[in-house]
């Protein structure tokens, strides 16, 4: 007889189960659709959405996490998170994420406790588990819950159901926190972190659209994005270039194999197009 497995139970039975739930929330499209269904399946006295506040997030992105939880009358509360202090996870080796969520999901179960929360959640979704993510670890120690892995949703899922919520970044690209542009083995340093801000900044005021990464490579700043936006880089180039000279690097790549998820772990180096070069 052929075996059978269960279902996964829906999104907003999994919310319901909670007796209350407070949210690690970033403000991307995932952890705001926790956020916001969380809201409204159990109710604005028994969610929190907690934003962590370090210098590896960007403004833009907290000020938008702000926005939208305004929006739907989504209770938060900010803590400031000291990942910057540990020198593992300064050293940037590719656990690097576990010492960052160990020291987020030890901060916000700290506050689930303090105010009496029955959970703490994240907005890690089943295509997730399949990547390199070694935050996973953290959030497995800390008994993080997922609600969206859970019920078996997808980042597509994901996108559909913001969208039929009207949670305006239902389409919005994915965004890390800026350490993960850093190339490993380079130390993560406050100065870094905002070179890689004013960057990719810079290049979405020029217009450049969907996924970004200015990449860290010490003196070299190594653009990625969709190839079907280098003929927008490529217009802009010397201001681009210009740009991110003044930042302090020497050398402005844009990479040839465009925008790809993990590609500081890939093997080889892609071939590069040189947009600006200190003499």
């Amino acid at each position: 007889m052929r075996a059978t497995h269960a279902a996964a139970p829906s999104f907003d039975a999994v919310l319901s189960s909670f007796p209350s739930l407070l949210i690690g929330y970033s403000g991307g499209v995932d952890s705001a659709l926790v956020a916001v269904a969380a809201r409204r399946v159990l109710g604005r006295d028994r969610v929190l959405a907690a934003i962590g506040i370090s210098a590896s997030i960007p403004a833009a992105q907290h000020e938008q996490a702000l926005a939208i939880a305004r929006r739907f009358d989504v209770p938060v509360t900010e803590v400031v998170t000291q990942e910057l202090e540990d020198p593992d996870y300064v050293a940037n080796r590719p656990d690097r994420c576990l010492f960052c969520k160990r020291e987020l999901w030890s901060r916000l179960a700290a506050v689930a406790r303090e105010q009496r929360y029955a959970a703490v959640a994240d907005g890690t979704n089943a295509d997730d588990l399949g990547d390199h993510r070694p935050g996973l670890r953290a959030a497995r120690e800390h008994a993080i819950r997922s609600p969206l892995a859970e019920a078996g949703l997808t980042k597509a899922d994901v996108r559909e159901r913001a969208r039929a919520l009207g949670i305006p970044i239902w389409d919005a690209p994915a965004a890390p926190c800026l350490s993960s542009r850093v190339m490993y083995g380079l130390s993560v340093t406050p100065e870094r972190l905002r070179q890689v801000e004013r960057g990719e900044a810079a290049l979405r005021a020029l217009g450049v659209r969907g996924d970004l990464r200015v990449r860290h490579r010490g003196n070299e700043a190594r653009i990625e994005i969709a190839p079907g936006e280098f003929h927008r880089v490529r217009a802009h180039g010397a201001q681009i270039g210009q740009a991110l000279l003044d930042l302090g690097f020497s050398l402005v790549t844009l990479d040839l194999r465009g925008y790809r998820r993990g590609s500081l772990l890939a093997a080889g180096e892609p071939t590069v197009e040189v947009l600006a070069a200190r003499p």
